[in-house]
């Protein structure tokens, strides 16, 4: 059985930084394009970051130059690191493949930034 787990979210003053990470069981990964998903209050969940399975990394515009996706394949984990955060980051942050496992969807991890 496939499972998800984000930790590393918390409430960050505007300009800070954070690193998110998901830890993976199962081979949801293995030879797959691997992706971070946000979730604002009131909005559909969007894709933010993704790792091809070719090595490449894409990035939503909005957070093109401020977050970076790196991944440690012997610990089967994700991680995401947000800088210079804006209030619109604000959402739960989750991994999953791209296109989504459909039932390997974890808790999230919520990322609240505020003064």
């Amino acid at each position: 059985q496939v499972q998800l787990v984000e930790s590393g979210g918390g409430l960050v003053q505007p300009g800070g930084s954070l690193t998110l990470s998901c830890a993976a069981s199962g081979s949801i990964f293995a030879r797959k394009t691997v992706a971070w998903y946000r979730q604002a209050p009131g909005k559909e969940r969007e894709m933010v970051a993704e790792f091809t399975s070719g090595g490449n990394r894409n990035y939503a515009d909005s957070v093109k130059g401020r977050f970076i996706l790196f991944k440690d394949n012997a610990e089967n984990t994700v991680y995401l690191q947000i800088h210079s955060l804006k209030p619109e980051d604000t959402a739960v942050y989750y991994c999953n493949s791209n296109p989504p496992n459909l039932r390997a969807w974890g808790q999230g991890t919520q990322v609240t930034v505020s003064s």
